[in-house]
C-alpha cells in the first residue's frame, strides 16, 4: 500500500477525552475515530489489525472443530423471557420496539438465540457434541463507556456455544477451548493469566477468564505462588474470623452530624474503621435486601447475587432507600429494622460493640452486638478478597495484579436448554435437555489490550502477528534515484508476500519516521545516505538498527530472519 493513497490520518496531539494510553495512541495513530461515547469507526489501519486478530481466533476455533455461523444482531424479547434473562441482564441490555410494538434487543450475547436455533435441528445424541461460533458486533449500554475500545457500547466479539449429551463431553470441549484460548494469547504475543471467574449474568457452574496484564485493566487478579489465580469477584475469603474479646456494652444512639462514610464515622467517633459495620441496600426481583460487611472491607456484589440467585440485583438508589426506610442512605443500620432479609459476612459475627447507622438522620448506634440488638438471616462470604488474604488453596498470602479480560469460558449446564425446552433423544430413548458450554473472546478489546501492554513514548509496538504492515519503506527525499530504488524494492517485497507500506508522501523525513513509530510498524527500511554506499538502514520498532546491502533479495533474506528473531 502506498501511504499517499492510504487513509491513515495521524495526529500530533492526544485527544482531549483520552483516559488511557491505548485510547490515545489508537486515535493519534489513525486506527480509530470516536463517533459517540463508546462507539467507534475502525479506519483502514484498525481494520487490518482487527482482521488479523479475527483470523488468529478463527484458526484456533476451527482447529478444535468448531463451526462458524453468523446470527442476527436483533433478537426477539420472547427468547430472553423464556430464559428469564430479559430482566436479569439489567440496564446494559439495549432494548427497542418495532413499528408493531414488538420488543427486541440488540444482542449483548447469543445464548438464547443459538439454543433456539438448534431446537429442531439437533435431535439425537448421535449428532453431539457440536460447537457453533460467530464473530460479530455486540451491544451493551454501558452506564459509563470509557477507555476507548476496552469498554465500548458497540464492540466486536467471538462468541461460541457447545452442545453435549454428557458432562464428560462438556469438560473435554471446555478444556479444548482453554488450550485454544491460551494459544491465541501466545500467538498474539501477550503476557496473560488464566483465572477462575464469576459466572455473572451468563450463568453456569464454572468459568475461567483469560486476562492480559495491564495496569489500566479493570479486572483485579489475585494469584499465589502455588499456581492458584482468580478474579477478585470469584476468590473466596479464607481469612480467620477474629472474635473480639470484650464484654458487650450498652447500646447507645449518638449524634453524628454530616458524617456518612465508614471512614468519616470512624474519625468522628475516634474508633478504628474495622469497628464500623457498613449497611448496604440492594433491590432485586424479590424486593430489598440488607447486606452487612465490616467498614474496612468492600462488598462483593457477585457473591451476593450468587447467594440470592438474582442477577437483576442492583444497589438501591438514595431515592429508593429514602422511600423504603425514610432515612438518608448514610445512616442505615440493622437495629430495629423489620420486613427485610439481612445477610451478613461472617467477619461481622466476630465483632462486638460495633457501630451502625441509627436509622435516623445524623445519628448512629454504638456498642451494637449481633443477636442482642438484631438478628442475621444468613451468614455468607460477602467481602472482596484482596492482596495479603490467604490463598484458598494453600493459605499463603495472595498477590494482586491488574488485567484486561479478553476471553471468558463457561460451563452453562442445562440453564438455557431447560428454560427453553430444547431437548435431544439420548441413547436410552429419553428426551433430555442439552448440556451446554459458552466461550467468548473480545476481538476489538484485544486490540486495545495489545497497545496497553506494548507501547513506548513514541507510539505503539505491534507484535508481528497482528501488525497492520510488517515493513514500511521510507525514502528520505523525492530524489529520483532513491525513489526509483524504493519503488523497485516495494514491488519486489509485495510479490514475495510481504505486507509493505511505501511512504511515498512528499513530507519531511522526520514526519515519516515519527508516523512509522507512532503506527508501530515492526521494521522501517530507510533509503537515504547509506544508499550511496550500497546499503539501506533497517530499524526495528524495538530500537535495533542494522545496515543491509541495498539488494532486494538480501533485504528479504534479512527480513525473514528478523521476523524469526522478533521478541517483545
Amino acid at each position: 500500500m502506498r501511504f499517499s493513497q492510504f487513509y491513515a490520518p495521524t495526529l500530533k496531539e492526544a485527544p482531549a477525552d483520552a483516559e488511557i494510553i491505548s485510547q490515545e495512541l489508537l486515535v493519534r495513530g489513525g486506527f480509530i475515530r470516536k463517533i459517540a461515547a463508546g462507539v467507534y469507526t475502525y479506519l483502514p489501519l484498525g481494520r487490518r489489525v482487527l482482521l488479523k486478530i479475527e483470523n488468529i481466533v478463527r484458526e484456533e476455533m476451527n482447529r478444535i472443530g468448531a463451526n462458524e455461523i453468523l446470527m442476527p444482531i436483533i433478537q426477539p424479547a420472547e427468547l430472553w423471557k423464556q430464559s428469564g434473562r430479559w430482566d436479569d441482564y439489567g440496564p446494559e441490555m439495549m432494548k427497542l420496539r418495532d413499528r408493531h410494538d414488538r420488543e427486541f434487543t440488540l444482542g449483548p450475547t447469543h445464548e438464547e438465540l443459538v439454543t433456539y436455533l438448534v431446537q429442531n435441528e439437533l435431535n439425537s445424541y448421535r449428532q453431539l457434541p457440536i460447537t457453533l461460533y460467530q464473530i460479530a458486533n455486540k451491544y451493551r449500554d454501558e452506564i459509563r463507556p470509557r477507555f476507548g475500545v476496552l469498554r465500548a457500547r458497540e464492540f466486536i466479539m467471538k462468541d461460541g456455544y457447545s452442545f453435549h449429551s454428557s458432562w464428560e463431553s462438556l469438560d473435554e470441549t471446555y478444556q479444548a477451548h482453554k488450550q485454544a484460548y491460551s494459544r491465541i494469547m501466545e500467538r498474539i504475543g501477550l503476557k496473560y493469566a488464566v483465572v477462575e471467574a464469576a459466572t455473572g449474568a451468563i450463568g453456569g457452574s464454572e468459568s475461567h477468564e483469560f486476562v492480559a496484564f495491564a495496569d489500566t485493566g479493570e479486572s483485579n487478579i489475585l494469584y499465589c505462588e502455588c499456581g492458584y489465580a482468580g478474579n477478585d469477584e470469584r476468590v473466596p475469603f479464607k481469612g480467620q474470623v477474629v472474635v473480639d474479646e470484650e464484654q458487650e456494652a450498652q447500646i447507645e444512639k449518638v449524634y453524628t452530624p454530616n458524617v456518612r462514610t465508614a471512614k468519616e464515622v470512624a474519625d468522628f467517633l475516634g474508633v478504628p474503621v474495622r469497628k464500623i459495620v457498613k449497611t448496604l441496600i440492594y433491590k432485586g426481583r424479590n424486593g430489598f435486601f440488607m447486606a452487612l460487611v465490616p467498614g474496612d472491607r468492600e462488598l462483593n456484589e457477585e457473591k451476593l447475587k450468587t447467594f440470592l440467585g438474582d442477577q437483576s440485583l442492583t444497589f438501591a438508589t438514595p431515592e429508593e432507600v429514602y422511600e423504603r426506610f425514610n432515612v438518608p442512605i448514610g445512616f442505615l443500620g440493622p437495629v430495629g429494622v423489620k420486613g427485610i432479609t439481612i445477610v451478613a459476612d461472617p467477619l461481622v459475627g466476630g465483632m462486638k460493640n460495633f457501630v451502625v447507622g441509627g436509622m435516623e438522620k445524623d445519628y448512629h448506634y454504638v456498642n451494637v452486638n449481633v443477636g442482642r440488638d438484631f438478628k442475621v438471616d444468613a451468614w455468607v462470604d460477602l467481602v472482596v478478597a484482596t492482596a495479603g488474604d490467604p490463598c484458598p488453596v494453600c493459605g499463603r498470602p495472595l498477590n494482586a495484579r491488574k488485567g484486561i479480560e479478553l476471553g471468558h469460558i463457561f460451563k452453562l449446564g442445562t440453564k438455557y436448554s431447560e428454560a427453553m425446552g430444547t431437548k435431544f433423544m439420548d441413547r436410552d430413548g429419553q428426551l433430555k435437555p442439552f448440556i451446554m458450554g459458552c466461550y467468548g473472546w473480545g476481538i476489538s478489546r484485544t486490540m486495545g489490550a495489545i497497545v496497553e501492554q506494548l507501547h513506548d513514548e513514541k507510539g505503539i509496538i505491534w507484535p508481528i502477528s497482528v501488525a497492520p504492515f510488517t515493513v514500511v519503506i521510507t525514502p528520505v527525499s523525492n530524489n529520483e534515484v532513491l525513489m526509483s530504488f524504493s519503488e523497485s524494492l516495494y514491488q519486489f517485497l509485495i510479490q514475495k508476500g510481504e505486507e509493505v507500506l511505501f511512504d511515498d508522501r512528499n513530507v519531511s523525513p522526520g514526519i515519516k519516521f515519527n508516523d512509522a513509530d507512532l503506527i508501530g510498524i515492526p521494521f522501517r527500511i530507510t533509503v537515504g545516505k547509506a544508499y550511496n554506499e550500497g546499503y539501506v538502514e533497517v530499524k526495528w520498532r524495538t530500537g535495533r538498527q542494522d545496515k543491509v546491502p541495498a539488494q532486494p533479495s538480501k533485504i528479504l533474506e534479512y527480513l525473514v530472519a528478523a521476523k524469526n528473531e522478533w521478541r517483545l
